[in-house]
């Protein structure tokens, strides 16, 4: 605008030139001031006053420099008053041309603004004039070989560089407005990314996703984060701390959770979190840490899960894998005790009966030899009260099952059930309770050793309670009704460790001689065989329960009841028989045999199923055939199907400790239950040959409960 203006500017008779370096320095002076100033104002818009003077006066700076770069024949003075008043003109329209550059106004405004700037700056350039005075001097004409620059040049060269300045200018505009759209599409592309993952973090509905800054306050949260914690947004800006347990808190855990992130980059725990209604939940918390680009921490992120269920279902898989490794455990025990007590089963036959015959034939006038022989038995007889028991954990006891009236026998045991006068013994039965198959003989024997169990747990006195209730299947149990017969004491009770173990053969928390650990393994092998199970509940300090659950009886017929039936005397048989007698161990073998033959029958003896065969080829008077269950090379079973398939008319009789036979043949075979003496061994021939009752499971005997 200036030197537009000097091109206006003529003196009569002066020729008037400008001085190249001063002509180009007050074109840099007002480009450079005024860059600076909008820099300035750009990143510090508080200093839009000291920027609006330095471009004032840059302005100001930029009119008498090139006032200064005038040469002709005159000299020039200015008025001070003038140039205060241009100074302040050029000031006053920097300050409004900076503070409209960074106000958002519209077209008309800026149009205005424009106007009055450019009047202003006009107005500063010609107040600058008025004050200047030209007096003609001949001292002031152009030394010889001065170069300077006239009037018409310059205003060739104002109106290149105007041209340039234009073609900069639109050529920075077509570029700001290419850079103002391709920045607009991408504000536009990222506040469409935004809005997606606000939508994807806001649909997000079983996770809480919020943001946390460096402190561990909540800065904002998602729609899970709501519905999981159970705040409203009024939780923003408080710490993160209150979504924890007291006792995490009094730890330390969330801040070494936040430190853990910050150092590692990610902190991932499990444990307890609390909802706004104080309940509680079991969440999977993950927090990440969130860093700017110098690599300073801007905040954290964290995401929220409850795993509740999952934890639960954990839980219970974890409990049936014990339970699993509990019956794996259980059943090696049953089968190693199974055939512990076969074997022992046989060796204490070979004892009774040697025992028996022996008091036969010693003299009768040495009551002290008696007496040994009669303890003697009493030993072997406990002896087989023992195997019972294991037999009965392992699944493998002879049963009788029968329906039977729970509160009818508990009643019939009272007299069992009387202990010392401290020991309050209480019956609860409903009025109508339902009938259970089971083994009535084992389910009295049962139901006395959880009393006895109940009595030895209150050394001080207590009460025994015996009720029972109606169920309906469950925990592994087949569908259908129940009944569990409960045991109930107000004792010690026990610890979850000797819980675990309880059940187990051979284990017991009584002292030395006060138990053979065989009491519970023996009811709960009962419970097991007769479809139910053996549940046990107890606290210390709070007694202890023993549910026996029974199936309910789906038939009304009972079979006879043996356990008041008085021993069997030895009597001699009606007739004299043949016997074939098969046992691959030598022992019962021969004690067998010494039996039978003291009973009056002629004897032949076999020690496996092909010589018994071999035998049978050759002899054609055996009236029976007693065989064990349990032999190498051929069963028991099968040499009753070869004795059959050759002698449909033969009569065998199966001697064995097993109770799991195969059930197609368990009907058709008379049995002899090991061990056993010679009454139960002659009443079995009896049955077995059809002189007494039908020929079924003979059970040669039933030792008295303790």
């Amino acid at each position: 605008m200036h030197f537009v203006g000097m091109l206006a500017f003529s003196l009569p008779g002066i020729e008037i030139s400008y001085d190249p370096f001063l002509t180009l320095l007050s074109l840099v002076i007002p480009i450079v001031v005024a860059a600076a100033a909008f820099a300035v104002v750009g990143r510090r818009p508080q200093a839009l006053l000291a920027s609006g003077f330095a471009m004032g006066l840059g302005i100001s700076g930029m009119h008498y420099t090139g006032m200064a770069a005038m040469r002709m024949a005159a000299l020039i003075q200015y008025d001070p008053r003038w140039v205060v008043l241009s100074i302040l003109i050029a000031i006053s329209a920097s300050i409004v041309a900076l503070w409209l550059a960074f106000r958002n106004t519209n077209a008309v405004q800026r149009l205005f603004a424009g106007l009055v700037m450019g009047l202003a700056i006009s107005g500063m350039h010609y107040a600058a004039m008025e004050g200047a005075m030209f007096l003609p001097t001949s001292a002031m004409a152009r030394p010889a070989g001065h170069l300077g620059v006239g009037q018409a040049p310059l205003a060739f060269l104002l109106a290149g560089i105007t041209i340039l300045i234009l073609s900069i200018g639109i050529a920075a505009a077509v570029y700001d407005r290419a850079s103002a759209e391709r920045a607009q599409r991408e504000a536009a592309t990222l506040r469409r990314s935004e809005e997606r993952f606000r939508l994807l973090v806001e649909g997000i509905a079983d996770h809480a996703i919020f943001m946390l800054d460096p402190d561990g306050r909540v800065g904002n949260w998602n729609l899970g984060a709501r519905r999981l914690m159970g705040y409203g947004d009024d939780i923003v800006g408080t710490s993160y701390t209150i979504f924890h347990t007291e006792e995490d808190c009094v730890a330390g855990a969330p801040a070494r959770a936040l430190v853990e992130a910050e150092r590692e980059g990610k902190s991932a725990i499990e444990g307890w979190r609390v909802r706004k209604d104080s309940s509680r939940f079991w969440a999977e918390a993950t927090i990440v840490a969130v860093r700017n680009e110098s690599g300073a921490i801007a905040g954290f992120a964290k995401i929220v899960r409850d795993v509740s269920e999952r934890r639960r279902a954990q839980e219970a898989l974890d409990r049936a894998r014990e339970a699993l490794m509990m019956s794996q455990k259980m059943e090696t025990i049953g089968q190693l005790t199974g055939g512990v007590a076969h074997d022992f089963n046989n060796l204490l036959a070979a004892v009774l009966g040697s025992l028996e015959l022996l008091k036969k034939r010693l003299p009768t006038d040495d009551p002290k030899i008696l007496r040994l022989v009669e303890n003697a038995m009493q030993g072997a007889v406990r002896g087989a009260s023992l195997t019972q028991r294991m037999l009965a954990f392992a699944r493998k006891q002879d049963l009788r099952p029968a329906v039977v009236d729970i509160s009818e026998l508990v009643r019939g045991m009272a007299s069992l059930l009387k202990f010392e006068a401290g020991i309050d013994v209480e019956t609860r039965f409903p009025m109508h309770l339902p009938k259970v198959k089971v083994d009535a003989n084992q389910l009295e024997l049962a139901i006395l050793n959880l009393a006895v169990n109940a009595r030895d747990a209150m050394p001080d006195g207590g009460q025994i309670t015996i009720a029972a209730r109606e169920e309906q299947g469950e925990g592994g149990l087949s569908s259908g009704g129940y009944v569990a017969l409960s045991v109930s004491d107000t004792g010690c009770g026990m610890s979850d460790e000797i819980l675990k173990h309880a059940q187990e053969p051979f284990f017991t928390t009584k002292g030395v001689g006060k138990g053979t650990g065989l009491g519970l393994s023996m009811v709960h092998g009962l419970a097991e065989q007769s479809g139910g199970r053996l549940v046990l509940k107890s606290r210390p300090g709070e007694g202890t329960t023993a549910d026996i659950w029974l199936p309910i009886a789906a038939e009304e017929t009972a079979v006879p009841d043996l356990r008041t039936a008085a021993p069997a005397a030895v009597a001699r048989p009606s007739r004299q028989l043949s016997v074939l007698v098969v046992d691959d161990d030598l022992l019962v073998l021969e004690n067998t045999a010494a039996m039978l033959e003291d009973l009056g029958h002629i004897v032949v003896e076999a020690r496996s199923g092909d010589e018994a065969l071999a035998l049978l080829r050759r002899t054609r008077t055996i009236d029976l055939v007693v065989t064990d269950y349990a032999m190498p090379g051929m069963t028991g079973l099968q040499l009753a199907g070869a004795i059959a398939a050759e002698r449909p008319e033969a009569i065998i009789l199966l001697s064995t400790g097993y109770a799991d036979l195969p059930s197609d043949t368990r009907s058709s075979l008379p049995r002899l239950a090991k061990p056993f003496d010679q009454a139960a061994l002659a009443k079995a021939i009896e049955a077995a040959m059809g002189e007494e009752e039908p020929a079924g499971s003979v059970v040669a005997f039933r030792p008295k409960s303790a």
